[in-house]
């Protein structure tokens, strides 16, 4: 029963390399018009507000999807060690930033997920695992674990 509770509440890994130095990739993920080409699901598209990548820098975003509409984020940069890691906060807000508490999301999906990138060089590729204080289970039944695969197709082509 204990594993079944573990399995349950393990929250979100996902290892992917590229085909680039981790410099490059570390900078596709903190340079706004080279996130912009890819941080958002396939048939999707994402509006950088402002971000301000430094510790206690915030960032807006919209990603405006054709089938469920417009999803607006916030968050906190909480640590950056270029080109090693980044730690940011990220919620659902309506589109003048205000927190919601009820934004259509699963009940269970928390107020406030905490996501870990973390950048290791290996030769000319890099190699990153991005964590978040999300149940995995969860994040496959509402599509945002297959969503982060999609953007790391698309953070390829853009790095190639």
């Amino acid at each position: 029963m204990e594993q079944n509770k573990a399995t349950a509440t393990k929250e979100v890994w996902i290892s992917h390399l590229c085909d680039a130095p981790r410099e490059v990739v570390f900078k596709a993920w903190t340079n706004p018009e080279q996130l912009k080409q890819w941080y958002a699901p396939d048939g999707c598209t994402i509006d950088i507000l402002h971000m301000d990548v430094r510790p206690g820098g915030t960032f807006q975003t919209c990603i405006h999807n054709p089938v469920y509409g417009d999803c607006w984020c916030k968050g906190e940069y909480l640590e950056v060690a270029e080109p090693e890691k980044l730690m940011f906060s990220i919620y659902i807000t309506d589109p003048k930033g205000n927190r919601l508490e009820d934004s259509g999301k699963d009940e269970k999906w928390p107020g406030t997920i905490i996501t870990t990138v973390t950048f290791k060089a290996i030769g000319n590729q890099c190699s990153f695992t991005l964590h978040q204080t999300v149940a995995e289970e969860l994040a496959r039944q509402t599509g945002a674990y297959q969503s982060w695969l999609q953007m790391f197709g698309n953070l390829d082509k853009i790095i190639a």
